[in-house]
């Protein structure tokens, strides 16, 4: 028979801290929750820009660039360079961060970088319904996933017109809770 008691938690401060938090009622261990890093890229081939139409919720059928969790023990790039093989077989060649963006309601931040498509050999991932190439007038806005996304691909035109190369971040007084045009995301929608 083993002496060692099941785990249970309850949400208090704990000592030290100012915030409430999973506390184990035996030992004390304190069960942090952080935001989530999200890592994609805008890719780039001459004039246009590849997207995804997502396969899986939130947001199925939504187009969306390649992004998706950063894994352990990977950089910020590698991610972002991962996600694009998954998502769309495409190989790419980071330059540089484009922008951090900051969703608090869903506790993420996103490191978003600047990239170019290495070849045109593509091929839908699991969690892609389809890829395309866009020019900019042909980029379906009312079909994004997600404001990010927007901003994002504003950002990047911005970049490709000169911009100065520190990172860009969310739109002043944007949280990432509504599409660009006003729209509120559905409740539990990224």
């Amino acid at each position: 028979m083993s002496d060692t008691l099941p785990p249970s938690f309850s949400v208090r401060v704990p000592e030290g801290d100012g915030l409430p938090r999973r506390v184990c009622d035996h030992c004390r261990f304190v069960a942090y929750e952080n935001p989530k890093i999200v890592v994609g890229s805008v890719v780039r081939a001459g004039d246009e820009v590849l997207l995804c139409r997502r396969a899986i919720e939130p947001r199925r059928g939504f187009w969306t660039i390649p992004a998706g969790y950063m894994e352990l023990n990977e950089t910020p790039e590698e991610g972002a360079s991962r996600e694009a093989r998954e998502e769309a077989g495409a190989r790419i060649a980071i330059e540089r961060l484009l922008a951090v963006y900051s969703v608090p309601r869903i506790s993420q931040v996103q490191l978003i970088f600047r990239a170019t498509l290495e070849d045109r050999a593509l091929e839908a991932g699991p969690e892609s319904l389809e890829l395309r190439l866009f020019r900019w007038d042909d980029i379906p806005w009312d079909e994004l996933a997600f404001p990010s996304v927007h901003w994002a691909l504003h950002h990047e035109r911005e970049a490709a017109a000169g911009a100065s190369p520190v990172p860009f971040g969310n739109p002043a007084g944007e949280a990432g809770t509504h599409m660009p045009d006003g729209r509120p995301l559905p409740v539990g929608d990224f």
